[in-house]
């Protein structure tokens, strides 16, 4: 089976984002008011094919700890859907 993971990896939220806090302050430039917080992290879209969706969930879990994200520092989550 065929399966696509969207995956969010984010710095941990007690860590300084320096991209973040340089993109919110620069908002007021830009007339945008109101913004308190920016936080900047990556977007990973994976297909794999896997023999159930708990196979792929296993895959995909590894991924994100052996290479994807540095869980000294960031956090993940992902959706998993199968492919149409």
């Amino acid at each position: 089976m065929k399966f696509i993971a969207e995956i969010d990896i984010m710095p941990h939220k007690e860590l300084l984002d320096p991209q973040g806090k340089t993109v919110a302050n620069n908002m007021k430039h830009l007339n945008i008011e109101g913004v308190e917080d920016v936080r900047i992290g990556r977007r990973i879209l994976m297909e794999l094919t896997a023999d159930s969706e708990d196979g792929a969930h296993e895959k995909v879990d590894t991924a994100c700890k052996k290479l994807l994200a540095n869980l000294i520092m960031e956090s993940y989550s992902f959706e998993l859907k199968a492919a149409e």
